[in-house]
């Protein structure tokens, strides 16, 4: 990506405008949006970049300037240097340190601490937005998962980025049957580099993980290990709404779900969603801004 568009406003307007963008049909996938807190002594001042891969056009502006309520505040625009900013932006990441986890980009040491599974994701196109809130809530929860004597036998991780979450149920349930998915082409080989760099086996059997493109559930290499014992999605709260009666079909009856990427204020309208869908929250976890689900079925013997 070679320029950005940048504003300054409100902590609540740029969340704000970082939810319209999901809920826009047909948004240009190539600008890619990220907000964040410039000044921790400032925690209301935030900023949001849009990151487009040519000279932003008026319809991009006008694009980014639709996310706000009028008066939308100004925009400049800024030509980078050559890189992927989308790596270039991981690589400083500190190490993520959740429940048994620890997760860390190449360019940090490895630990030695005694009963941590590590785990080594580089700066990648599809490492994710840099919200590890969710990351470490969901290895996290699934940490507790195990605690409270879980032991699903087939996962599937729904949007799976880089892998990371199937890698953890994997090393939790070293018996299971995962399989993981995402819409993005580009997740593919980022996550099969990824199983190598982390000595995870590439299939379809016990402690194997299989990786497939898809769209939601919407592929035969999904349905046909449906149902499963364990759903993970980490992704947004309104493809979580959308798509909360094809999950509910894809579990079992006494399975579980695991919900991550939705906002606290917006955890009531996911809840509702997956509560029609049959569904109950059995625990919840906050990370800053972030909700953390873990559901299972109502009728649950």
């Amino acid at each position: 990506m070679s320029w950005k568009l940048s504003t300054i406003a409100s902590k609540e307007a740029v969340e704000t405008a970082l939810d319209r963008r999901d809920e826009i049909i047909g948004w240009d996938e190539t600008i890619v949006l990220t907000g964040f807190e410039v000044d921790p002594k400032e925690p209301d001042t935030w900023r949001l970049d849009a990151y487009t891969q040519a000279k932003p056009t008026d319809e991009d502006r006008a694009a980014v300037h639709s996310l706000f309520d009028k008066p939308a505040p100004p925009i400049l625009a800024e030509e980078l240097p050559d890189a992927d900013w989308v790596s270039e932006s991981q690589k400083g990441v500190d190490p993520i340190r959740a429940g048994r986890f620890r997760v860390r980009t190449p360019e940090h040491a490895a630990t030695n601490a005694s009963g941590i599974s590590e785990f080594v994701i580089p700066a990648a196109q599809a490492f994710g937005t840099g919200q590890h809130e969710t990351t470490a809530g969901c290895l996290e929860m699934l940490d507790a998962m195990h605690g409270q004597g879980l032991r699903p036998s087939t996962v599937a991780d729904i949007g799976t980025g880089t892998g990371l979450l199937a890698f953890a149920a994997l090393d939790l349930w070293p018996q299971s049957r995962a399989i993981a998915s995402d819409i993005d082409p580009v997740c593919g080989p980022a996550v099969l580099g990824n199983c190598e760099m982390n000595h995870i086996a590439v299939g379809t059997g016990r402690g194997e993980l299989a990786m497939v493109i898809a769209d939601g559930m919407d592929d035969p290499a999904l349905q046909s290990r449906t149902p499963f014992d364990l759903l993970i999605a980490n992704i947004l709260a309104s493809p979580l709404i959308e798509m909360a009666p094809d999950f509910a079909d894809a579990v079992a009856p006494r399975g579980s779900i695991l919900l991550a990427g939705l906002l606290e204020r917006q955890e009531k309208n996911v809840r509702a969603a997956y509560l029609k869908a049959g569904f109950r929250l059995h625990r919840r976890i906050v990370k800053g801004d972030w909700s953390i689900l873990w559901l299972r079925h109502r009728f649950r013997a």
